[in-house]
């Protein structure tokens, strides 16, 4: 276990286990993706936009991010515009985070379900893992924060693996325990202090944890 990791000393819920994640930095690494497809974006339209300052904040919903660089009355148009070009310049470069698949795997070797919930929208948060070959029994979309807790409930899910402080908010309205990974923008202490249960390093640390959890 590194320093960074802390393990819950919570039971697991009697019965089938279905386990949520996120998406975006928790499961997969999107980042080179979604560079390129702001770079082509800022290209096409004539808009001027920090790819370095996108990248350091991916978690929220599209249209709030599109806010910081576009007038108001023009978000729901660029968003989609912005769309049109993931389709195009995102898959390619997308690859899983460390233990990504092993993290999948071990909740399935326990008989359990996974389910990705992520503010990225349906369609394309489906693209990524047929892309990558990669295959969650349940993929929602469009979806951030306390808001996630309505698939989470839907799908019963008792744990919710999100690298943002929005999802440890979302596991808390769902009831799951929360478990947070430090792969994205939020440092461990900010996971912690928005109410993680457990906090991992990475999701090289979730099988250890799990086996730990299930035992």
């Amino acid at each position: 276990m590194s320093p960074m990791t802390t393990y819950a000393q919570s039971s697991p819920p009697a019965g089938p286990l279905t386990v949520g994640f996120d998406l975006d930095l928790t499961l997969l690494d999107t980042r080179p993706g979604i560079r390129k497809t702001w770079q082509a974006f800022a290209e096409r339209y004539g808009v001027e936009v920090d790819t370095d300052v996108v990248i350091s904040r991916l978690g929220p919903p599209l249209e709030q991010e599109m806010a910081h660089w576009v007038p108001a009355a023009q978000v729901t148009e660029m968003v989609a515009a912005y769309r049109a070009l993931y389709g195009v310049h995102a898959f390619a470069p997308t690859v899983p985070m460390p233990g990504a698949r092993d993290a999948l795997d071990a909740v399935r070797e326990a008989g359990g379900r996974t389910i990705v919930v992520s503010a990225k929208n349906g369609p394309h948060a489906e693209q990524h893992f047929v892309h990558l070959g990669i295959e969650p029994d349940a993929v929602v979309g469009g979806l951030f924060a306390e808001g996630k807790a309505e698939a989470l409930r839907a799908h019963g899910a008792s744990v919710y693996v999100g690298d943002h402080v929005g999802d440890v908010r979302g596991a808390a309205a769902a009831g799951a325990l929360s478990v947070g990974v430090a792969t994205g923008p939020c440092a461990p202490e900010e996971l912690r202090a928005a109410g993680a249960d457990v906090v991992l390093e990475d999701l090289t640390d979730f099988r250890a944890w799990w086996e730990a959890y299930l035992a």
